[in-house]
């Protein structure tokens, strides 16, 4: 396999950990610069030029995006993808991760348990929503922040709203959450590589210290996770695109809390905790895959005139429910059933002999006209145009 790891830090630890698991297992590794990326869109095809030069061809990249690079990161892993060159980590699965309320709102769809969280912008919006999230004392964290920078607790209402205030002046974006006692300053860091935990340790604050970053001092210890704490790890990586991601979470009184989904953790913490090849793992996972590069299924399967993806929901008093996809009718109307969804359950390519039920939702591909009758239609109010009136300007 022919790797290339998108890096501007090629001497830390993360960089050369990954490097040499590749090196080691026989495989042709270089360390990328992500800002000498050129992304060329004048050819026939999509391509990449490196330091002014045509990119050479690559089985995989193995994105490391840093914070302050985002736009500039995901475009060029955007352009690998339009190359078909495998990534674990698409551009999109980067950007949703890396803005933590379009990561929060994204998770809140699928029931995974988070802190309760709020966003306002105006003043007067903001001691009501530290109220919504349960009073004070209240987190305060930046959409962007990274390592533990930009995350503040507010012992008291008025303190948060001065914060707040402060920040917004600043044009600073920020999330107003609920402080979670019993996690009592210390949070588990989940490693996910494709479907599994490779390795899991328990983060834990120093002193007065809440904030459990290793770069804020806090020390660190393996930890053998609960089935229900891997699966919420598993399924928050998933759910954001990522197929290796760090999963943040606090140990809840009703059980595990998402706090963030990294896509470019680091290892150096977790490999000292946990002495296991986490490096090695993330390798052997691409080398994998590399016959599966990313496909946009939806832009796709769009191509065809007529035809596109839709979910499709099972209604309780439906005419779908106990009938088996071979009675439903479905494939009589040019439909597929591509994944049948069964609340945290996912069945891809479902058999005739499944029986649907209440609140299945059915990811499908076929006939667009065929697929909206079986929509709900939207409850629309399409008032008339009035004319306009004699005098259409207040006079004051």
């Amino acid at each position: 396999m022919k790797l290339a790891i998108l890096s501007r830090a090629p001497r830390s630890y993360s960089t050369q950990r990954l490097r040499s698991a590749a090196l080691n297992r026989g495989h042709d590794a270089k360390v990328l610069n992500t800002l000498r990326f050129g992304i060329d869109l004048a050819g026939d095809e999509p391509a990449l030029q490196f330091r002014g030069k045509p990119l050479s061809d690559y089985d995989a990249v193995l994105p490391r995006i840093g914070n302050s690079i985002t736009y500039y990161g995901t475009a060029v892993v955007r352009q690998f993808e339009q190359m078909d060159v495998y990534t674990p980590n698409t551009a999109a699965g980067i950007s949703n991760s890396r803005d933590k309320l379009r990561a929060t709102q994204i998770l809140s769809r699928h029931n995974i348990g988070m802190p309760a969280t709020t966003f306002v912008r105006d003043r007067a919006d903001v001691i009501p929503a530290i109220e919504r999230v349960g009073g004070a004392p209240v987190v305060i964290k930046l959409l962007e922040g990274t390592q533990g920078i930009g995350v503040i607790l507010a012992p008291e209402i008025k303190v948060a709203e001065a914060i707040i205030e402060t920040l917004q002046s600043t044009r600073q974006n920020v999330l107003i959450q609920r402080f979670v006692k019993e996690s009592k300053g210390r949070d588990i860091r989940a490693l996910v590589v494709g479907d599994r935990v490779v390795a899991a340790m328990r983060r834990t604050a120093k002193g007065d210290e809440f904030r459990s970053n290793v770069h804020r001092g806090g020390s660190v210890e393996r930890v053998e996770l609960d089935p229900e704490f891997e699966r919420v790890a598993v399924r928050a990586a998933q759910i954001m695109g990522l197929k290796v991601a760090g999963v943040d979470m606090l140990e809840g009184a009703d059980g595990p809390l998402v706090m963030e989904v990294n896509s470019s953790p680091g290892l150096e913490g977790i490999e000292a905790a946990t002495k296991l090849d986490v490096a090695g793992a993330i390798i052997d996972y691409i080398d994998n895959q590399v016959a599966f590069p990313h496909i946009d299924v939806r832009e796709r399967l769009a191509v065809s005139t007529g035809y596109g993806v839709a979910e499709i929901v099972v209604h309780g008093d439906g005419s779908f429910v106990g009938k088996t996809l071979a009675e439903s009718g479905l494939r009589e109307s040019d439909i597929t059933v591509l994944t049948l969804h069964r609340g945290t359950i996912v069945i891809p390519n479902p058999g005739a002999r499944n029986v649907l039920e209440a609140e299945d939702r059915l990811l499908c591909f076929g006939k667009l006209e065929e697929m909206r009758g079986m929509i709900p239609d939207r409850k629309t109010r399409r008032s008339k145009v009035k004319k306009l009136p004699k005098h259409p300007l207040n006079e004051t």
